[in-house]
This record gives C-alpha cells, sequence and structure tokens, in this order.
C-alpha cells in the first residue's frame, strides 16, 4: 500500500512541478492574446521609456568633429617591461655601461653577482620612469678579474647579462 502511494504521490508531484514550470515560462511574455481581449499578466509591456531606464551602460555624450590629441597608454598582460638590455663594453676594464627600455613606471635594481650567485654588488635601486634609460658605473678595481652576471630587474621581469672583467 504505501508503495503504490509513494508512486502515484511522486506522479503528482512531477505533474505539478512541470506545470508551475510551464507557467513560470508563461509568465515571462508581456501580455497574451485570446480572441480580442488582452489579459495583462504579471509585467506590463515595456515601453521605450521603460526600456531607457533598464540600461545599465552609461555612455558619455558624444561631441561630433571632436578630435582628441591625448596619449592612452593600455597596458597589456602580455607586454614586456624590461627591453633592449644592452651591457658594454664587454670586456670591461673600468666603467660599465647598461642601456635599456621600459614600457611603464617601475622599481629597477641592478646587481652584480658572481658564477655561484652571491651578490657582489648593487648598482642602481629606484623608481624609474618609462622610456630609454641609460646607466653607467665605475668599477675603479673593485672587482678582480673573472667572469661575473649584470642582473637587472624591473617589476617581476629580470634579466641577466654576463660580463668579463680584466
Amino acid at each position: 500500500m504505501r508503495r503504490i502511494f509513494t508512486y502515484i504521490h511522486s506522479w503528482l508531484v512531477i505533474v505539478a512541478l512541470v506545470i508551475f514550470v510551464n507557467i513560470a515560462f508563461t509568465s515571462s511574455f508581456a501580455y497574451s492574446q485570446s480572441d480580442t481581449t488582452y489579459i495583462h499578466l504579471l509585467r506590463p509591456k515595456q515601453t521605450k521609456n521603460n526600456l531607457k531606464n533598464n540600461l545599465h551602460l552609461v555612455l558619455p555624450p558624444l561631441k561630433p568633429a571632436v578630435i582628441s590629441t591625448q596619449k592612452v597608454n593600455v597596458y597589456k598582460p602580455d607586454d614586456k617591461l624590461l627591453n633592449n638590455v644592452q651591457v658594454f663594453p664587454n670586456p670591461v676594464t673600468d666603467e660599465i655601461n647598461l642601456k635599456y627600455d621600459l614600457s611603464r613606471y617601475s622599481n629597477v635594481t641592478i646587481k652584480i653577482v658572481d658564477v655561484l650567485g652571491n651578490d657582489i654588488a648593487t648598482l642602481f635601486s629606484q623608481r624609474v620612469e618609462p622610456g630609454e634609460q641609460n646607466f653607467s658605473y665605475s668599477l675603479n678595481s673593485k672587482l678582480s678579474r673573472g667572469f661575473y652576471f649584470v642582473r637587472i630587474v624591473a617589476g617581476t621581469e629580470s634579466v641577466i647579462k654576463r660580463i668579463s672583467v680584466l
């Protein structure tokens, strides 16, 4: 007896759910027409004034024939921050010159590292504006003869160049 009651009860619940879903979908229409009578359901018919108020996008007013001369920098996540890194002269005797390009403002750190990865000297550590940058540093026998690396870190990017000191 219980099994039959549960079976019939579950079918009644499914049929009631289907009817409810159908009514919900038909109520999304603005109005329904039968013969010559219009029956308004849940929402009144939307007019142009109602549609204007429902827009969530606000656009600035447009002025025809106005040309803007303001530069806009568009940051793309795949753009490189540090470009065209050059270290010269190589081999170095008394002065090292660096040249690099930055695409936007960033903190720049320039270090000299030995072959084992130990920091020997920090040459530069400041916030730098975008554009081409030149940097020169006088060694004056601060480094012994051998191979070293110059590490330039800008933001999260790093470039390492090998130099030899005579």
